[in-house]
């Protein structure tokens, strides 16, 4: 990458914050080589460098920049073997032109581009029905926003309850001191950002060797009067497990009683949101349980839109407080804004509007039961590998979960589940190897996260690989699968860091 690793960016795991670096150092050491090689074949540039930390003096052809990039970019990976990552990798050509051609518009500019607004008011409606809303009362409606991702979705539900909670407090005479969110310890990162940036305390309940979803009775038991929420997942990133969302919210309802509180629910639905709704709909987690105030999802993970949208909804007007609102007349009209940032393309707006026409209910059904049905039958191939006894299977199939397979080595090998990772890689695939959540992360886990674009043929090649690789470990020397296996060791240290955080 232009700002590379070796800029001495501060690193957390695979996370990089680009340094600066001084210009002794740019100099002095050969990785910062003052310039980088052009890769313009066949023109008078090709033998000049370019400079790696600074803009150029002069100008460059478009043909050329745009080649130059093209090259840097060549050692990604692809993303349709990326079965790490839930986000969204494939729409169809009609999304994309339809995208390309709104490349320009600056969604938070509605007096401009109010056909932009109409169409995020009908997304939110969408998304807000899908999730079972009341709509019972004019005078206590439900209402949402767009946003870039579920990260901002949830910083902006935290601190709605927060604020909410500091104005009961006042109201009644007592400290808003010491306020704190109750959740798994296997939350998603944003959870814990939330938290920090927002200054209230983490709470955890933490899983167990055998249990990686919230206790209800355990979590609700840490809930007090500082509790401004109760978080709870449908869909965790380490396993793809669905929390009990109505066992909490009874259970939260009888402890509001019994201790005088009024702590609601926000369910992150980041993942499931788009899941549940069409695979098991019996299931109740959403706005049909009283206490769940609140609801993340992101549209581009199972929304099937490309990265860059996610969807905050709350029960009624209630829970977002007056003062978290901000309007502003100087676009030309005056526009409320609830966001963490002010500009952004609406492209990816547009592009889910798409999806949702596009699909309609039946569509994403189709989708999502496809998805389960190939997750089960991956699930159902890797746990008869090594005569049904090499691996077992963490996550949960039936529809029960997400379309995920999470899965461990049974027993201690000479490889480990970094090895099998790091071997995958060399066919292409990114399979995320990793330890579980604090005080678990002795369970070393590997994950492949079914996604649109993961065909059952696709499914079968990645098994013929997999099971290649495994015959490949089995034999390889002990000295070749030590040295694969280590890269555990990095992960292990990061989860123990991250829990004496806590």
């Amino acid at each position: 990458m232009l700002a590379s690793r070796a800029s001495r960016g501060i690193s957390l795991g695979q996370v990089v914050l680009s340094s600066v670096p001084a210009d002794s150092r740019v100099h002095a050491e050969p990785s910062h080589e003052s310039h980088v090689t052009s890769l313009v074949y066949g023109s008078s540039l090709a033998g000049e460098g370019i400079p790696r930390f600074e803009m150029s003096e002069n100008e460059m052809p478009a043909r050329n920049a745009a080649r130059f990039v093209h090259d840097e970019l060549l050692m990604d990976g692809s993303p349709a073997l990326n079965l790490a990552s839930f986000v969204t990798t494939y729409m169809e050509d009609e999304a994309e032109k339809l995208m390309i051609e709104n490349l320009s518009k600056n969604f938070i500019d509605l007096e401009e581009y109010s056909s932009c607004g109409e169409i995020e008011s009908r997304c939110v409606n969408i998304v807000a029905r899908l999730f079972n809303a009341p709509l019972h009362d004019a005078e206590s409606e439900a209402l949402g926003v767009s946003t870039i991702g579920s990260s901002e979705a949830i910083i902006l539900a935290v601190l709605a309850a927060k604020r909410r909670w500091q104005n009961a407090r006042r109201l009644a005479g007592k400290s808003t001191e010491k306020p704190n969110i109750v959740m798994n310890a296997a939350v998603q990162v944003c959870w814990e950002k939330a938290a920090r940036y927002l200054e209230v305390e983490e709470r955890y309940w933490y899983c167990k060797p055998d249990s990686f979803v919230m206790d209800p009775a355990e979590g609700v038991a840490l809930v007090d009067e500082n509790t401004i929420l109760v978080c709870a997942i449908l869909g965790t990133t380490y396993t793809g497990q669905y929390e009990d969302v109505a066992k909490i919210n009874d259970l939260l309802e009888k402890h509001n009683k019994e201790h005088d509180l009024d702590v609601r629910i926000h369910v992150d639905a980041a993942s499931g949101g788009f899941v549940a709704p069409f695979v098991c709909p019996d299931l109740v987690w959403d706005f049909r349980l009283p206490l769940v105030c609140s609801i993340n999802a992101s549209g581009h993970k199972y929304g099937l839109t490309y990265a860059g949208v996610g969807w905050a909804v709350w029960r009624e007007k209630k829970y977002l407080p007056d003062e978290i609102l901000f309007t502003v007349n100087y676009l030309g009209a005056p526009q409320v804004s609830f966001t963490l940032n002010f500009s952004k393309s609406a492209v990816q707006v547009l592009g889910q509007y798409y999806v949702f026409l596009r699909l309609g209910k039946s569509g994403y059904r189709s989708i999502m039961n496809n998805l389960t049905s190939i997750a089960d039958g991956l699930a159902k191939s890797v746990v008869e590998m090594g005569d049904g006894k090499l691996f077992t299977i963490i996550s949960e199939g039936g529809g029960k979960g997400l379309p995920l397979v999470a899965w461990r080595l049974t027993e201690k090998k000479k490889y480990d589940e970094f090895a099998i990772a790091s071997h995958l890689r060399q066919r292409g695939w990114i399979v995320p190897a990793y330890t579980m959540a604090p005080k678990t992360e002795q369970l070393k886990l590997l994950r492949v996260v079914v996604r649109e674009d993961f065909s059952k043929s696709r499914c079968d090649t990645f098994v013929r690989d997999l099971k290649a690789t495994i015959e490949y470990l089995e034999n390889a020397p002990d000295a070749l699968t030590a040295h694969l296996s280590k890269g555990g060791a990095h992960h292990t240290k990061h989860s123990a860091a991250r829990q004496s955080a806590k």
